[in-house]
């Protein structure tokens, strides 16, 4: 096993090279979580996962609840199914409390502050309603309530991992907010122990090969709690020491055969990437500060055969949507012909003709 094996081996666990699901809600069920601070690339990590889906689909799948974007496991956005938000709530939001809380002293964020900015989000949304961060924000202020220095992020972040609010319904092209409660209502609760081991299940069944540690890192659980999450569930799968590290593998495992070359478009923030602690099985260290910067923003990535090979973006205009490829090294027509070929699907996920223009023309 080397380590393009695990890659290959991660791009099939994660739907990537071949999809099993049929619906964005399922999707992201079976991910576990998807990270999701770039809205529009994360819908996009959807779509490369279920062929022949839109983005629009997508926004009604959203639209309707059956998607939410909120806080969850390492203190940053993610998307995640309706059906496991409020257990996956009350798992990780003790842990990213603790992660920030020493800002929110440097920011002078008090309890008190908190129940005032909650207590107004409460009224404002109740009975259904969904409004926009600038929408709140502008009540925060009419209420006196400081919201520079990043302080409104807190109270919306906070106000997500107390379990009372998650994104609402995509208003003229904007994310909005709604009460938890009303838009998910709460139909079961489950103890400690088994979220642990449904979050190790849902992770490893979707990312592996992967390490504890890599689990620690996704989680954002502690080390003992990982290391119990993982106990709960190993027989579901089989351990491999390749190098100085375990991976644990799916039960039914076998070892891709590269019998076809492939290229997919892989948005910025991807689990393909950003889930895994040590990502050198597909982008080489050399490499590495093309593809995620020294403040931790990942791009989208250029994937050859499970090696990243380049990065690209996409510019979005009235009828089209130019895709710009940058290779690490150069590429081939056969190469420029997959990515084409790849281009072309982002193109239909936007309901857009897509223009290839490479970094070498």
């Amino acid at each position: 096993m080397n380590p393009n094996d695990i890659s290959n081996l991660r791009l099939i666990n994660q739907q990537i090279a071949v999809s099993k699901y049929k619906t964005a809600k399922d999707i992201v069920a079976y991910m576990g979580a998807m990270q999701a601070q770039d809205f529009n690339m994360a819908k996009w990590a959807i779509g490369i996962r279920l062929p022949a889906t839109t983005e629009k689909q997508i926004d009604a799948a959203i639209n309707k609840g059956e998607i939410i974007r909120t806080h969850l496991l390492r203190p940053t956005w993610h998307l995640v199914s309706s059906d496991d938000i409020h257990w996956m709530l009350d798992l990780t939001a003790p842990q990213i409390r603790r992660v920030i809380k020493p800002r929110d002293k440097d920011l002078n964020l008090t309890e008190t502050i908190y129940s005032k900015a909650f207590a107004i989000i409460e009224k404002k949304l109740d009975g259904g309603i969904h409004l926009s961060r600038e929408e709140l924000i502008t009540e925060f202020v009419k209420a006196d309530i400081a919201v520079d220095n990043n302080r409104a992020s807190h109270l919306f972040l906070r106000a997500e991992i107390e379990g009372i609010i998650c994104s609402g319904k995509i208003k003229a092209n904007k994310q909005t907010y709604a009460l938890l409660h009303e838009r998910i209502p709460k139909t079961r609760t489950l103890k400690r122990d088994e979220a642990l081991a449904q979050l190790a299940l849902r992770y490893f069944r979707s990312h592996c090969p992967a390490t504890l540690q890599d689990f620690v890192w996704w989680s954002g659980l502690s080390v003992s709690e990982s290391k119990q999450a993982l106990e709960m569930v190993k027989s579901d799968f089989i351990p491999e020491t390749i190098g100085n590290q375990t991976y644990w593998f799916t039960n039914s495992y076998t070892v891709p055969q590269n019998t076809t070359d492939k290229i997919h478009l892989v948005p910025a923030y991807d689990e393909f990437l950003i889930s895994y602690k040590d990502r050198t099985a597909s982008l080489p260290f050399k490499d590495n500060i093309k593809a995620v910067s020294n403040n931790g923003i990942f791009r989208p990535v250029i994937v050859h055969n499970g090696q990243v090979i380049g990065i690209w973006k996409r510019t979005i205009q009235k009828d089209k949507v130019i895709v710009e490829t940058d290779f690490f090294q150069s590429c081939n027509k056969s190469m420029k012909d997959l990515i084409e070929k790849e281009a072309m699907t982002v193109g239909s996920f936007l309901d857009k003709k897509a223009v290839i223009k490479n970094s070498t023309e």
